[in-house]
């Protein structure tokens, strides 16, 4: 063996022997001491992984909770006030509008209004109550529908589509069936061209108001009746009440202290003005609640024709 070599042995022989080799029970402390050491680097790692995502979590569902504000409108172009000359190219289209009216089409609901009725027909006039009936049949005549009023004169009858005027005779209810009647009606139904009606209803007033007395009205054989409006409201789309206060005398003329009193009243429901005269039963006054209930059933007749 080279020299050499020798000196690396006995070199190597002294260096073991100036060690003390360790005993079991350092070598296991080693051992759990190095175990421990990994298994804390581990969950520390782990911890920092988990922080790591919870944070960038956090993150992107902030971004969806809150998103970013869209950037800031631009500011308008400035508006540069039209030519009044200024027409658009002849190849431009307007854009539809969201809000247009579609044009009405035939057959709509709504597309036209309803054409006016051409005659009056016989369902235009009312159908006397049962208790009211004498038994003698309502009598169409080309007659008056209004007393003279001082000769007034209605420029609104030139506006006149139809008109139709009957008499019926009627009894209260408390008559009992075959007596002389109570009263009689003169009752007329005028159709008016759109508009007119009304002025027919001022017109009326108008003259009932300039005639406060006057000659014979009311079928009197006496000088002077007497003409005064009444208050009236409630029927149809307006309405004239005025009567005509005449003394009252018996079958030789003579007075009898008291008055013979007509009733007349005209009624307007839309174009069509209906009129009740009532000129009594020899020599019987109106009774103002049975005028009124047949004014009633007047406007109703009118209403179911116009429907």
């Amino acid at each position: 063996m080279s020299r050499e070599l020798s000196d690396l042995y006995r070199s190597l022989a002294e260096d073991a022997d100036g060690r003390t080799l360790a005993v079991p029970e350092d070598l296991r402390r080693r051992a759990d001491r190095r175990a421990r050491l990994r298994i804390t680097g581990a969950a520390l790692g782990t911890a920092l992984l988990v922080g790591g995502l919870a944070t960038g979590t956090g993150l992107v569902l902030a971004e969806e909770r809150d998103p970013l504000p869209p950037p800031a409108a631009a500011p308008p172009p400035a508006t540069v006030p039209a030519s009044p000359t200024a027409s658009a190219p002849p190849t431009a289209t307007p854009a539809p509008s969201a809000t247009r009216t579609p044009a009405a089409t035939p057959g709509r609901t709504g597309a036209a209004p309803p054409r006016a009725p051409g005659n009056v027909p016989d369902r235009a006039f009312f159908v006397q109550a049962a208790a009211n009936r004498t038994g003698m049949e309502p009598v169409f005549r080309d007659t008056d529908a209004l007393p003279a009023l001082c000769d007034a004169r209605y420029r609104s009858d030139a506006r006149i589509v139809q008109r139709r005027t009957r008499n019926l005779a009627y009894k209260l209810p408390q008559t009992p069936q075959g007596y002389v009647p109570d009263g009689s009606y003169a009752h007329t139904v005028t159709l008016y061209r759109p508009g007119r009606a009304d002025d027919f209803l001022r017109e009326l007033r108008a003259a009932v108001r300039d005639c406060p007395a006057q000659p014979g009205v009311g079928g009197g054989n006496v000088s002077t009746s007497r003409l005064r409006l009444l208050a009236d409201d409630g029927f149809g789309d307006g309405s004239v009440l005025f009567e005509i206060r005449t003394p009252a005398r018996d079958v030789d003329g003579n007075p009898t202290g008291g008055d013979e009193v007509r009733l007349v009243r005209a009624i307007r429901v839309g174009d069509v003005v209906t009129v009740l005269w009532e000129q009594g039963w020899e020599g019987t006054s109106s009774t103002r609640s049975q005028v009124d209930a047949d004014s009633r059933r007047a406007v109703d007749a009118i209403e179911g024709w116009l429907r």
